[in-house]
């Protein structure tokens, strides 16, 4: 047993518990996951410096005696709403967020790590590059430019000098 009497299957059994509403304390968390199994530690993690000093981070950590209680909670808390808003919760030791497909949070933080994705993810990307790109040709083939021309002091009509109003 280590220093805190967790035992080597330690990250089988801890939860990752996020996208909390700020209204959620310890106490909340301990009940909303007590009855999938015997909880031995929980760690609720604030803020300890800057404007938000005191508030909760939005996650915690919840650890059971057997990785079996811990998958029990995974599997009945994940994507169930809490303040309204969709509580994500997976195995500490996962690295992505393969789980949590219903949270928008879970892709957007799966894209940034430079997850690879499913397939249908990078098709909906060069889907959008070739929308993006037709659009610009087609405005480019229309004459529009978001850009003005720049005119040369000569070009103005009127006066040879150029004048203080700004185009």
């Amino acid at each position: 047993m280590d220093q805190k009497g967790f035992d080597g299957d330690r990250s089988e059994s801890r939860l990752y518990v996020g996208n909390l509403d700020f209204r959620v304390s310890e106490s909340d968390i301990i009940k909303m996951f007590s009855p999938f199994g015997k909880i031995i530690a929980e760690d609720f993690l604030w803020h300890t410096r800057g404007p938000k000093r005191g508030e909760p981070r939005g996650y915690a950590f919840v650890q059971y005696t057997t990785k079996e209680e811990a998958q029990l909670a995974k599997e009945k808390m994940n994507g169930r709403l809490v303040c309204g808003r969709p509580v994500v919760v997976h195995l500490a030791s996962e690295k992505c967020f393969v789980d949590s497909g219903n949270s928008h949070r879970a892709m957007k933080d799966k894209k940034l790590a430079g997850g690879s994705g499913s397939k249908s993810v990078q098709t909906d990307r060069a889907a959008k590059i070739a929308a993006i790109k037709h659009k610009l040709k087609s405005l480019e083939d229309e004459g529009c430019s978001t850009k003005r021309p720049r005119f040369k002091s000569d070009d103005l009509p009127g006066s040879g000098k150029q004048s203080d109003k700004k185009c």
